[in-house]
């Protein structure tokens, strides 16, 4: 009989111990130990046939290469955040929160490969066949190339690939398969660094593309953990507010593209469209009242630029702790935004509540944001308005000053196919020019604050 060994492993960074540990040494949570048991003897043994084992090291310059094969999924959206399509013997993480559409859209997907003639494998092991019919009849979904299989043991998913050799294949979802070879529960992480692991020898030796989906934890990050992602080509995360119908998907990391690029979809009852104009979307939900303390910022996601409108609420508080309530953009650069505000502009806002907001759910967190949200709050807390016409570019230095921001020009030419007239930019980026909108190169915090003015 083999020998069975016990270790205590986190769920939530995969630190493993000898014993239980109430305080991972790794990651600081608590209560996130558990104990799995292993085998020394394997049941199944994975040998990594074709993974170049014959090769010798070769001088860089010797090396010969060639252009990757790239599959469009007939989604102009998804294949912009891939990098214009899928490579083939690529592995691919779409990961989100419950009920979101990672499904769906992976669904989607394999019916328009199918119908291109690819053969496609869609493992699904938390639907029966019958339940996935249902969802796929509602979404539009045909393909004769489209297999179901439902099934969580990964031998058998193995198996199933070399038999129908599938061009490529979906899993649903990684945290419920499981191999034999570990002994413990389906979703932990030696499960899901054993599935994944073979699941990645299968992509390179039979050059098959293999899409992943991934649940997400409470707090926001990746269940499993980070060892999905440090073993994938791609990371894709799929991002929404449950009490819109707007989704995003936003490639976190991309060995054969672009990061940080963004894909904007509407769920509605046939399954997930595209937004090709997405700033026609976020620009329509403004309201048509120009009202203090709303600015109109055009922030970069990946190579495009997105308009969207920063609202701000400042309001005198009866307590002796003013609340600041950060929704879509980062909490510790609202409160550097006030400090600035206060000290450089002369703006007290010590009791006074402050609320920011960015309209359409969506998340900006690149620093060139920093000057339209300054200038919401400080128009909202002098009650003036700013000019509805004009959009605002620019990130904010400790001492008031406005620092340059990348990739103007493009910000400029989508503001001006949006329909502005005029932009505050920094002072650096003057010599950036464009005929169709007046351009206001400032320096200064305050020097904004008065060129934004709308007049009266």
């Amino acid at each position: 009989m083999a020998k069975v060994k016990s270790k205590w492993v986190c769920q939530n960074c995969g630190y493993e111990s000898a014993g239980y540990l109430g305080k991972c040494p790794e990651c600081s949570s608590w209560g996130s130990f558990t104990e799995e048991m292993q085998s020394e003897t394997k049941l199944f043994n994975v040998s990594p046939q074709g993974v170049a084992n014959d090769l010798t090291p070769s001088l860089i310059g010797d090396i010969k290469t060639g252009q990757e094969i790239r599959v469009s999924t007939e989604i102009d959206e998804f294949d912009r955040i891939l990098g214009g399509g899928l490579v083939q013997g690529s592995i691919v993480l779409i990961a989100g929160d419950p009920g979101i559409g990672k499904s769906t859209i992976l669904l989607q997907t394999s019916g328009k490969l199918a119908q291109k003639g690819q053969k496609i494998l869609y493992v699904s092991a938390e639907e029966s066949m019958g339940q996935l019919k249902l969802r796929a009849d509602r979404l539009g979904v045909k393909g004769d190339n489209l297999y179901i299989y439902p099934q969580i043991c990964l031998q058998n998913i193995k198996a199933q690939i070399e038999e129908l050799k599938p061009d490529t294949v979906v899993i649903d979802s990684i945290q419920a398969i499981y191999s034999q070879n570990v002994q413990s529960s389906a979703g932990s992480v030696s499960q899901i660094r054993e599935c994944c692991s073979v699941l990645m020898q299968i992509a390179k030796t039979q050059n098959i593309t293999i899409l992943i989906i991934g649940h997400v934890t409470k707090d926001g990050s990746i269940a499993g953990p980070k060892v999905l992602e440090h073993m994938v080509d791609t990371v894709i995360s799929f991002e929404g507010d449950k009490y819109k119908s707007y989704r995003m998907l936003r490639s976190m990391k991309n060995r054969f593209g672009n990061t940080s690029e963004v894909g904007i979809f509407e769920m509605k009852e046939n399954g997930l469209t595209e937004i090709k104009n997405p700033n026609e979307l976020f620009l329509n939900e403004r309201s048509q009242e120009t009202i203090p303390g709303t600015a109109i910022i055009v922030t970069n996601e990946g190579t495009r630029p997105l308009l969207v409108e920063i609202q701000a609420l400042v309001g005198t508080t009866p307590y002796p702790s003013p609340r600041r309530v950060a929704n879509g953009i980062d909490y510790s650069r609202l409160l550097q935004v006030l400090a600035v505000l206060e000290k450089r502009v002369g703006l007290n806002l010590s009791n006074q509540d402050v609320y920011v907001n960015v309209m359409g759910g969506i998340e900006v967190d690149e620093p060139a944001a920093d000057l339209g949200v300054a200038l919401a709050i400080a128009t909202c807390a002098r009650d003036v308005v700013v000019d509805p016409q004009t959009v605002i570019i620019g990130e904010i230095g400790l001492s008031g000053e406005i620092h340059p921001v990348s990739n103007l020009e493009r910000r400029l030419n989508e503001a001006v196919m949006s329909g502005f007239k005029k932009a505050i930019v920094p002072f650096a980026n003057k010599d950036i020019k464009n005929s169709k909108i007046e351009i206001v190169p400032v320096k200064k915090l305050l020097d904004a604050i008065t060129a934004c003015i709308s007049p009266q």
